[in-house]
């Protein structure tokens, strides 16, 4: 069975049976739907399908505004910030008050609520006195659903919980659903929360350590053996074991341990180096003219698949949308040293597959052509990370975690600057980049300073730079919109790049109206 028709099969069954009444109810089926759940969870078939619709919803937030879209924004990756006729301004200012945010907020709580909601009933029936899941299914089908009501928690609090510290961790936040209860659930504390995501991700690991993975890679492909179980292939679309480890690497660093946070990251990079299931994506396949690995697929850990992938890309970065809703760099050529152009500064390798392959120069048509009758073109760098291909098995892939990102982690928590540089420059041979080395004076901090511009590079169009940057309360990003300045001779010496100046209280997210309106009812 091909993986489209895997995940459209388990949304349907989890449309039809697991649906929320409400926006503010927890899911738990009434009287009249029970009979269609039990009937879903009948057989193995029927868990793997209501699993399948979780997957396949998270499409619906991660697809864009928690991957490409809004969070990146927010990252100011994009030439937005200063034009406040853009569809993302106030996302690209944070204008928590305006009626757009608030909206796309209470998007988010009530969707990521409503996953976790369809996860603890899915658990429940897991195990309930006579399940007819059986054992072969059964650790795939929890561990994975643990770990999906790990990540979703996670981001919530990443999202709206604080910058996280022994100073802040007592911090009331969010609940955290464990049941299929409909009663409103306490808020806990930022530690409360870290703790039981956690544990949930513990479990996960012990479930997932025979993951199929381990030994047969991700898999991605249908069998030509009809005893073998599509429901454990395409391991790289599910939460996988290698994913759990990874998460809590994420988890413990956003924690602030670094030293469990490198232990796991250091785990994941010996366990991949004996089991061979993630190498680095060869240039061959980057460069390829037919279908071009532009996102370095053999790389990614976790991902979603999104067959409408082409219509996001169409919508947010083609040439062929509205100058005004597009998001590119700011700058008009590739040229290397174009001090007006993101690309200058954002890349220090000329040959650095991520710059070549991923942005090009088009001509769209002007902001500032106000109906006159020959249309006016401008020259602007799009990015082409999610550009549609044919035939290839990274065609409708997200990514949501990825190799580098670990070596990014055992980097920042390592022992010594020469251990952490060995990380950064495994990354960049991998991109076609000269190796970097640390100069005499050169310290910590320039090694801080190589690793978060790497993991810009690295996570452009995946929604993690923004928590990047919360998690170290950077009150500096690079801009999206001022580079360069007006006759300025040019010293490489000295770059002139843009930054913007952010407010660390900005980063909390206020909680949505939809849930404190339902508390102040309660």
């Amino acid at each position: 069975m091909e993986l489209s028709k895997i995940f459209k099969i388990g949304l349907l069954s989890l449309g039809i049976t697991l649906t929320t009444t409400s926006c503010n109810d927890w899911l738990k089926v009434d009287m009249e739907d029970s009979i269609m759940e039990n009937l879903l969870f009948e057989n193995d078939e029927g868990y793997m399908s209501a699993l399948n619709g979780i997957y396949s919803r998270m499409n619906e937030q991660y697809g864009s505004t928690l991957s490409m879209g809004t969070i990146d924004v927010m990252a100011q990756y994009y030439n937005v910030q200063k034009n406040s006729n853009h569809a993302y301004y106030n996302y690209a200012d944070f204008k928590y008050e305006q009626s757009a945010f608030k909206s796309t907020s209470n998007s988010i709580w009530t969707a990521l609520y409503s996953y976790i909601a369809n996860i603890n009933t899915l658990l429940e029936h897991c195990d309930e006195s006579g399940s007819k899941l059986t054992k072969l299914y059964y650790p795939y089908v929890k561990g994975e659903a643990l770990a999906l009501r790990a990540f979703f928690h996670f981001d919530l609090l990443r999202l709206y919980g604080p910058i996280y510290s022994s100073e802040t961790e007592s911090a009331i936040v969010m609940p955290y659903q464990e049941t299929t209860s409909k009663e409103i659930q306490p808020l806990l504390s930022a530690k409360d929360i870290a703790s039981k995501i956690l544990r949930d991700l513990n479990d996960a690991e012990e479930l997932l350590k025979d993951d199929r993975i381990r030994t047969n890679g991700v898999m991605a492909g249908d069998s030509d053996d009809p005893n073998d179980k599509t429901a454990f292939r395409y391991r790289q679309f599910r939460f996988n074991y290698y994913a759990v480890k990874a998460l809590k690497a994420r988890l413990y660093l956003w924690m602030g341990d670094k030293e469990k946070a490198y232990d796991e990251a250091m785990s994941i990079i010996n366990l991949n180096k004996q089991e061979g299931v993630f190498p680095w994506t060869k240039k061959a396949a980057v460069t390829n003219t037919t279908n071009p690995d532009r996102l370095f697929s053999s790389e990614v850990i976790f991902s979603l698949y999104n067959q409408s992938r082409k219509t996001l890309y169409d919508g947010l970065f083609s040439p062929k949308g509205e100058a005004n809703s597009m998001l590119c760099f700011k700058g008009s050529s590739m040229e290397d040293g174009d001090i007006f152009s993101k690309l200058t500064y954002f890349y220090d390798d000329y040959g650095d597959l991520r710059r070549t392959t991923q942005w090009s120069v088009e001509a769209i048509a002007s902001k500032e052509n106000d109906g006159a009758s020959e249309e006016k073109k401008e020259n602007v760098l799009c990015f082409n990370k999610y550009t549609d291909t044919q035939d290839a098995s990274f065609r409708y892939m997200i990514p949501l975690i990825r190799l580098s990102e670990v070596y990014l982690i055992a980097a920042e928590c390592a022992k010594t600057t020469e251990e952490a540089m060995g990380y950064i420059n495994d990354i960049r041979a991998a991109r076609n980049c000269v190796k970097l080395e640390l100069q005499a004076e050169e310290g910590e901090d320039k090694v801080q300073d190589y690793i978060y511009r790497e993991f810009m590079r690295e996570e452009i169009g995946e929604g993690q730079m923004y928590f990047f940057y919360k998690r170290k309360g950077i009150q500096q990003m690079m801009s999206g919109t001022d580079f360069g300045q007006e006759e300025t001779w040019w010293d490489p010496a000295a770059p002139l790049e843009g930054k913007y100046e952010m407010k660390t209280n900005l980063y909390v997210w206020p909680m949505p109206e939809v849930e404190a309106n339902k508390r102040l009812q309660k």
